[in-house]
């Protein structure tokens, strides 16, 4: 099916043994025939804290994610599970399980890590889930996020002291969720009481001290707020209080469950089903199943060379992929279209040129929806090429079809004369009247055939090109005709011949003077299409910038509220560069847009063989756009 397979059960996505990671082939098929968007909920913390029967909950399944009842760590490196969403028509939800954090049977503890990195970068929600209370130590357990300066990257040339690359983390990270279990404190802070994000936040404010234990404390709550803007916890009672019963949760009747924790399991998954988001690159590109499916593939396989995962690199991977496919993709919506929306022969060029401008439309739409990055337009133009090949093919069918079908029907009714002709029918006196009687009977009987195409005009032209010569031979046998009158039939036939000829020479200049036109027309669809993609496109990156530059406006106003005026200094120019940034490209905007068209047409009126006036005049047409 086009949305992808139902899965059942999970199953293993990223194999981890041997602390080698690689992608399991079955888990990777399933991915790849996922063509809707995605929603990825992954969840981290340490093994046997309950991480799997939350992902069961929102797979709306008792029995799924293993779910052990040993000090043993069940699930071991990525699993997955992808289930129809249930709030988001057309939407996946793609459950990832991570094996427990800190398992004392793992030998390198970078391999912890790495589970933490892959579950960042492929998810939309990362939900971490510890134990009891967020305090110190459970913080301390949570150091993968400070590591993650290391082992990730925005972009393939990062700046050198990196923190370009770290400030664009908060484009491309997950929404975090802090997930607290068996949880027996009351919410309540200097007296009064608070909520549940409440409490993570004054969890996560800044400490001060010398201490090098306390810089590290603070440095990692600093590393959350900054990395993750968009935060949410939520704290579940003891889902039962009888122990030997806790052991064996999956099988207790939702009814045994306490009632509180019954009510927050809700909760939380409904916030899910409401609140996550669609899994997106830079810029609002939508991340489907299969493009995670190549997302695992290069982030694994850049781990496993001891390199670490950059995004660019990763969506420059995806781009080629993806956009390889949406050339032909929508190469083969023109072609089809074009088959069943035409009959061959046409009746006229403008009927042809009419479905070709419309199926073209159509394919430039859908290779402009599922491409991306593609910014030297390499794979816009080889779309362009395809479609002018397929163009000419189906031109040179309409034209072939249109010559087989005159003559076939000429032939038809000039039989009886070719007869005549061959018995000497009209080599007669007044044998050449009864000649041009029969012939201009065969022209009118012809141009009433419906449906001739094309090439009708020609196939006469040569029908009439092929009789001069019998003409002449039947005039001058004819002895009714004095010498006069026959000179007198001869200037007229050349007269007759000469318009005609005329005739359809104006036809072949019409007609391609129609082509040019439409060649034209193709370049402005194009251009016009690919104006629409680039303006939202920038939309997106200003609005992307613009909320970073909230987030970090606010993350600085908090700081200063916290005490640390250093910190909140500090981040000034980071904001002001940002600010600056998107104010520059609020005022660029226009002239880097109108450039690239530019480029495009220069190149497409070659491809195109578009005249160069033309070409001109449509740029002046749509200069009007910018104004």
């Amino acid at each position: 099916m086009a949305s992808g397979p139902i899965m059942l059960v999970p199953m293993c996505l990223v194999e981890n043994k041997n602390e080698q990671m690689s992608v399991n082939q079955k888990a990777l098929k399933i991915l790849y025939k996922i063509s809707q968007p995605v929603v990825v909920v992954a969840i981290v913390g340490l093994y046997r804290t309950g991480k799997s029967y939350l992902m069961n909950c929102l797979a709306r399944e008792k029995l799924g994610f293993p779910l052990g009842s040993t000090v043993q760590s069940e699930t071991k490196g990525i699993w997955m599970w992808c289930v129809p969403h249930p709030s988001k028509p057309n939407h996946t939800l793609v459950l990832l399980d991570t094996e427990g954090l800190g398992d004392v049977e793992k030998g390198d503890p970078k391999n912890d890590s790495w589970i933490f990195a892959l579950a960042v970068l492929l998810s939309s929600t990362l939900v971490y889930n510890s134990m009891s209370t967020i305090n110190n130590d459970a913080l301390e357990k949570l150091h993968y996020v400070a590591e993650l300066t290391e082992l990730i990257r925005a972009k393939s040339s990062p700046t050198p002291n990196g923190v370009e690359d770290v400030t664009e983390f908060v484009s491309f990270f997950p929404d975090f969720i802090w997930t607290v279990r068996d949880f027996t404190l009351e919410l309540k802070l200097n007296g009064l009481p608070i909520t549940e994000d409440e409490y993570l936040e004054n969890a996560l404010k800044l400490i001060s001290g010398i201490n090098p234990k306390v810089k590290n404390s603070s440095i990692l709550r600093e590393c959350i707020r900054r990395f993750f803007p968009k935060r949410k916890c939520f704290v579940f009672d003891r889902p039962i209080k009888e122990k030997e019963l806790l052991a064996h949760i999956e099988d207790i009747l939702e009814s045994q469950l306490d009632p509180k924790f019954r009510e927050k399991s809700d909760n939380f998954c409904n916030y899910i089903f409401t609140h996550a988001r669609t899994k997106t690159l830079r810029e609002g590109v939508k991340v489907t199943g299969n493009r995670l499916g190549t997302l695992v593939v290069t982030y694994v396989a850049t781990i496993n060379k001891g390199a670490v995962p950059c995004l660019e690199n990763a969506v420059t991977t995806l781009a080629q992929l993806e956009n390889s496919a949406a050339v032909q993709k929508a190469a083969d919506h023109y072609s089809e279209q074009m088959a069943q929306r035409l009959r061959l022969p046409t009746d006229t060029l403008q009927e042809l040129l009419g479905v070709h401008a419309a199926c073209e439309r159509e394919a430039i739409a859908i290779f402009m929806e599922n491409s991306f990055k593609d910014d030297k337009r390499e794979f816009q133009k080889k779309l362009m090429e395809i479609i002018k090949n397929n163009k000419k093919s189906i031109f040179l069918q309409n034209e072939e079809a249109s010559v087989k079908y005159c003559q076939a029907k000429l032939d038809h009714l000039s039989k009886a004369l070719m007869e005549n002709i061959s018995a000497g029918t009209f080599s007669v006196s007044g044998g050449h009247k009864h000649y041009r009687e029969a012939k201009e009977r065969i022209e009118q009987r012809y141009w009433k055939v419906p449906q001739k195409g094309v090439k009708a005009e020609e196939v006469f032209q040569q029908f009439l090109q092929s009789q001069v010569t019998i003409e002449k031979s039947i005039l001058q046998a004819d002895k009714a005709l004095t010498e006069g009158e026959k000179a007198i039939a001869v200037e007229r036939a050349r007269k007759e011949a000469a318009e005609k000829e005329q005739e359809w020479l104006r036809l072949k200049h019409w007609e391609q003077q129609l082509q040019m036109e439409a060649q034209n027309r193709s370049l402005q669809e194009n251009i016009v299409q690919l104006k629409e993609k680039l303006e939202t496109e920038r939309d997106n990156a200003l609005r992307e910038q613009t909320w970073i530059l909230e987030h970090k406006m606010k993350m600085q106003e908090d700081l200063l509220n916290e005490g640390f005026r250093k910190k909140s200094d500090e981040m000034e120019a980071e904001i002001n560069h940002l600010r600056n940034l998107i104010e520059t490209n609020k005022k660029d905007k226009t002239p880097w847009i109108a450039q690239t068209l530019d480029e495009l047409a220069n190149e497409a009126k070659v491809i195109l063989s578009v005249p160069a006036k033309l070409v001109e005049m449509g740029l002046k047409g749509l200069s009007s756009l910018f104004k």
